[in-house]
């Protein structure tokens, strides 16, 4: 690592980490939730919200700002920062698992991915080498290689030949990413390890991402239907098998609950959709458990979403309105739900970091896991 990127450990309990990832742009304190900001925004929410939240960095997506509005177009404009007002950190990731999730695939080869756009059927390539040209051209902090990932349930054999084609694209990213003059003198590069549910195909993983050499390892294959059981059971492993002195990343993941899990694990970065899209869709999460506004009983609910929580959304508004303004599908209502929601995750990593530091992380997650709950078990009301 040098001084474009750096990365210390201040203390540790037991796997869990706290520490801070140095770059241009800012720190990021870790363990670190990253808000999700598919399409040059976090959905529903103005940049200022997202940094007033406690947000140190946030997530782009390589493969939707290449379809539009273009990260040619965006480069003109100045880049990704300048173009969506967002002067912190932004990591991009390389745009493969949407290529697979979300596209009507031509040809997958070792070259790279043809397929068409879901927006408008046009075809485009992508490899490892137009993967990195395209987080440059949209001036990324953090860097992601480009890689498959196939579903935990696939054959062993077809994940291993999916690893390896993998670990030869990340070798690729590597070579482009070197190759790109000033930004790679400024910006980061994670590879991604693969291997499914499957300690000894990630352990070859990781051993040829470490050969290859990042700035951070991310884990990849992981939160695609596996369920948290062998998700954890993964993670037990998965995580050691990464430099210790390096940042880990666990790719689009997730719950509460699962984060709690995972930095308890020794993982120090995350991202998902979940607190945006569950905003807009009525979803609240708290210290006792996920509510939904729409049930009839927040009508005359007089209580702030969460008495713990001490964003704008609690200090100002309450369930009944909440619930109003959800029902009756007002954009305010996606708005202050989301913001709490993502406030919601900020304030759970400050607490985790803070456990960290003063050695008492069994006991935080313990007293997380008594209070928290994902079942649809009764929250208390607040009487008018």
């Amino acid at each position: 690592m040098s001084e474009r990127f750096t990365f210390r450990i201040d203390e540790t309990d037991g796997s869990a980490r706290t520490g801070c990832i140095a770059m241009e742009r800012g720190e990021i304190r870790t363990p670190a939730f990253m808000p999700v900001g598919t399409a040059a925004t976090v959905k529903a929410m103005k940049p200022e919200t997202v940094r007033k939240t406690g947000a140190d960095i946030i997530l782009g997506n390589t493969y939707h700002l290449m379809l539009r509005p273009g990260a040619e177009r965006v480069a003109r404009l100045g880049g990704l920062h300048e173009f969506m007002n967002w002067d912190r950190p932004i990591l991009t990731d390389s745009g493969g698992y949407q290529v697979m999730s979300l596209s009507d695939l031509n040809k997958l080869t070792e070259e790279g991915v043809e397929f068409r756009s879901h927006i408008d059927g046009s075809r485009h390539m992508l490899t490892p080498e137009r993967s990195m040209e395209i987080q440059r051209l949209l001036g990324s902090d953090i860097v992601m290689a480009f890689d498959e990932c196939p579903r935990a349930d696939r054959p062993r054999d077809e994940i291993a030949r999916s690893m390896e084609m993998s670990m030869r694209w990340a070798r690729r990213s590597r070579d482009a990413f070197d190759a790109g003059g000033e930004h790679a003198g400024r910006a980061g590069l994670f590879g991604i390890q693969q291997g499914a549910l499957d300690e000894e195909l990630r352990r070859v993983s990781a051993q040829k991402l470490i050969d290859i050499g990042f700035d951070g390892y991310a884990i990849g294959g992981l939160a695609v239907g596996e369920g948290q059981e062998a998700m954890f059971a993964t993670l037990d492993f998965a995580p050691a098998q990464l430099p210790w002195d390096r940042p880990r990343y666990l790719m689009g993941v997730g719950k509460p609950d699962d984060l709690v899990g995972a930095v308890e694990r020794g993982v120090d970065m995350f991202d998902c959709v979940l607190p945006s899209r569950s905003g807009r869709n009525g979803q609240a999460f708290t210290w006792t458990g996920p509510i939904n506004l729409r049930n009839a009983r927040f009508a005359e609910d007089q209580g702030p979403l969460d008495e713990r929580c001490r964003c704008d959304t609690c200090a100002t508004h309450s369930r009944a309105y909440l619930h109003h303004l959800v029902k009756a599908n007002e954009i305010l209502g996606a708005m202050l739900m989301t913001e709490h929601n993502i406030a919601f995750y900020q304030q759970l990593m400050q607490g985790m970091r803070e456990a960290i530091a003063q050695q008492r992380f069994d006991r935080f997650a313990a007293d997380f896991r008594r209070g928290y709950c994902r079942s649809k078990r009764e929250v208390p009301v607040h009487e008018p």
